[in-house]
């Protein structure tokens, strides 16, 4: 199984970047993992928050593919613990040929990319913003390999 980030706009906080960073660089030592940037659109003061999740949907599906299986990080999707996030990357190994993770713009998915996804992750009941999500996510899939391998990092 190979791991794709989608994430939309480039990562501005310096901090956020090298935690992402390093965390890609752990990541990588037990899957096959890429992180891919949609970039930032251009002239969103004269748009309005449906418009932009639209034209970030059209930009987004355009690089899925009909076989991937793309799991949205949404604030209304499933939450795991860190073990039960653990065995369902788990029981998706031999399934899934391409698991895409999207982390999606200030204002969300647009309707059409709902549509289009297989299932929806929340990290947590709090809302975070969409450049720490990218963070948060990244140390909890290093954490779930870890888990999966039975490594000391998840002391729980």
């Amino acid at each position: 199984m190979r791991i794709t980030l989608i994430e939309s706009g480039k990562t501005r906080d310096p901090f956020i970047k090298e935690g992402v960073e390093l965390f890609r660089k752990r990541v990588v030592r037990y899957v096959p993992f890429k992180i891919e940037t949609i970039p930032d659109l251009k002239n969103t003061r004269s748009m309005t928050m449906k418009e932009v999740q639209e034209q970030e949907g059209i930009l987004l599906l355009k690089r899925i593919k009909p076989t991937d299986h793309m799991i949205l990080l949404d604030e209304r999707g499933k939450e795991f613990n860190s073990i039960s996030f653990a065995e369902h990357l788990n029981s998706l190994e031999g399934r899934v040929n391409q698991l895409l993770f999207v982390i999606g713009g200030p204002y969300g998915f647009s309707e059409s990319v709902y549509k289009r996804a297989d299932a929806r992750l929340s990290l947590s009941k709090l809302t975070f913003s969409h450049q720490l999500v990218r963070l948060l996510f990244m140390e909890q899939l290093y954490r779930a390999f870890t888990i999966l391998k039975g490594e000391p990092y998840h002391h729980a």
